[in-house]
């Protein structure tokens, strides 16, 4: 997902897409531990930049992702991980709704499409994502017959 956000992150910047969205009904707003301990309205860079650090630190906390063989994983293992791909998921939103352009002119709406299928299934198979969070790609994927 990274991946994908930077092949159009040229594109998304503070004057284009100043506000984290995926169209007029959706705005995400970050919220952390630390420096933002009430949701905050940011521009889509500063959220996505936001958003790959803290997942980084995410996976590589040992007390949530632990990497020692019979060591069990922790009891909020579960809803830390709803959480990142909830993340996640809203950079599909962002850049299906905001920079599908840029995908298709790469010729790459294809390799995307296929991400965000695998990624769908995932987490609709092992209920990761809340179905009222994946309802801004809905009428998406409705239109494209997908």
């Amino acid at each position: 997902i990274n991946l994908i956000y930077g092949t159009i992150s040229d594109y998304c910047t503070e004057q284009s897409c100043p506000v984290m969205s995926g169209g007029p009904k959706y705005e995400y707003r970050w919220q952390d531990e630390h420096k933002y301990r009430k949701p905050t309205a940011l521009s889509a860079p500063q959220y996505m930049n936001l958003l790959m650090d803290w997942i980084e630190v995410q996976i590589n906390n040992e007390d949530i992702f632990p990497t020692n063989v019979g060591t069990p994983f922790p009891k909020n293992f579960l809803p830390v991980v709803k959480k990142i791909l909830s993340r996640l998921f809203r950079v599909f939103v962002h850049v299906y709704i905001h920079h599908f352009d840029r995908i298709t002119q790469m010729g790459s709406e294809a390799h995307v499409n296929t991400c965000y299928k695998h990624f769908y299934y995932f987490v609709k198979e092992f209920n990761l994502i809340d179905t009222k969070e994946l309802e801004p790609l809905v009428s998406v994927w409705v239109g494209s017959g997908t």
